[in-house]
């Protein structure tokens, strides 16, 4: 399967026979779990068909950390310097996570599913044991889990009029970063304006793989008439969109403000969370590099496997984490770090992509 030596470890999903069925072309693996990453079409072609129509994502991988107890919200609050007590039933909400040191640990959002529980839908690293670390050590009365739920993915601008067809019209009334309920085959299951595309789209927390083949053809079918593709993240969507990817463009080298999350943290309030001095003295003594957006070359550049050089006046002045070719903007679109004193938008780069080849290019802020 495309290189990939399958075992049990390497976990399927409840659609994976499904997008087998399809055509899927290539995995990858977030969370111990598969990612449909290729279908059939193109990676360009995936790409205006996502912008036109509507596609069915296979986002299990999108794997969710279950808090649940008197001190949920308190363990919660403890690993994130986003305020999160204002958050109300029903919200989504974007938070970082750091260490002691403001080092970015993951990038989920948040659903609030009562006052006492919470779900983290996690990006690719290993949330479920710092929470457990953190409870254990703290001696919090919390419960933490991996609940058997698969996140499935309805993105493009079609995808609201195809779920509010099959599920009723209320899924229109549910708010951007916000979730609601709908029926399946009998359940209650939750369903969030969300999700990683900048098309517009719903996310469905299936909960129990009894349902999944239900869930899988209902949409399908119904979609038909929608022009429904299969696919999965698009990378010229997601990088023009200024949507970033722990791993790629954050890990635990990078603190929140060189993200641009800067939104996302109360350094002067009440809130306390690990991290918090150190956030502070991050912002005191200045942020040194922020990600940026860059559009460069004629021609198409190479698949992005390891960071490229970014240079001015032949001095390196950062990094390019991903890139590719964007059909739109004639040119290669990218997302990488800069310092401090070369981070203007406009600021003209020569980057040195992964053949050797060096292409000319500039700062762009995002959506590019």
């Amino acid at each position: 399967m495309n290189g990939l030596n399958m075992s049990i470890r390497l976990r399927r999903t409840p659609y994976t026979n499904r997008v087998e069925k399809l055509g899927v072309s290539g995995f990858s693996i977030v969370n111990h779990m598969l990612l449909p990453k290729a279908f059939k079409s193109s990676v360009e072609e995936d790409y205006w068909h996502l912008r036109e129509h509507v596609q069915i994502w296979d986002v299990s991988c999108q794997r969710q950390v279950e808090i649940e107890g008197p001190d949920a919200q308190k363990l919660v609050q403890l690993m994130t310097p986003r305020n999160i007590a204002r958050a109300s039933i029903g919200d989504c909400l974007y938070i970082p996570l750091i260490d002691e040191n403001a080092g970015l640990i993951n990038d989920p959002v948040l659903l609030k599913l009562s006052k006492d529980k919470f779900w983290l839908s996690i990006a690719d690293s290993d949330v479920l044991l710092y929470a457990k670390g953190l409870a254990i050590g703290s001696k919090f009365d919390v419960k933490i889990s991996e609940p058997d739920v698969y996140p499935l993915a309805v993105q493009g601008p079609k995808a609201e009029n195809l779920l509010s067809e099959i599920f009723g019209s209320h899924v229109k009334e549910i708010k951007f970063f916000k979730f609601g309920w709908i029926d399946i085959n009998g359940s209650k299951q939750v369903i969030a304006r969300s999700g990683y595309s900048r098309q517009g789209g719903f996310e469905i927390y299936l909960k129990g793989k009894d349902y999944a083949n239900f869930l899988w053809d209902v949409i399908w079918d119904v979609g038909q008439s929608y022009q429904i593709a299969p696919g999965c993240p698009n990378l010229i969507e997601r990088i023009e969109g200024g949507l970033f990817s722990y791993g790629n463009e954050m890990t635990l080298a990078n603190n929140p403000f060189e993200i641009g999350f800067e939104k996302f943290c109360d350094l002067d309030g009440p809130t306390q969370y690990i991290g918090k001095s150190k956030l502070q003295e991050i912002r005191a003594n200045g942020v040194q590099k922020i990600i940026r957006g860059f559009v460069f070359g004629k021609t198409p550049c190479p698949s992005c496997s390891e960071p490229w050089p970014v240079f001015v006046d032949g001095k390196v002045v950062g990094n390019i984490t991903s890139a590719i070719w964007s059909p739109r903007l004639k040119a290669n679109v990218a997302q990488g770090m800069v310092d401090k004193d070369y981070w203007d938008i406009g600021q003209n780069v020569k980057i040195k992509v992964q053949d050797g080849t060096e292409m000319i290019g500039m700062i762009k802020d995002f959506p590019l």
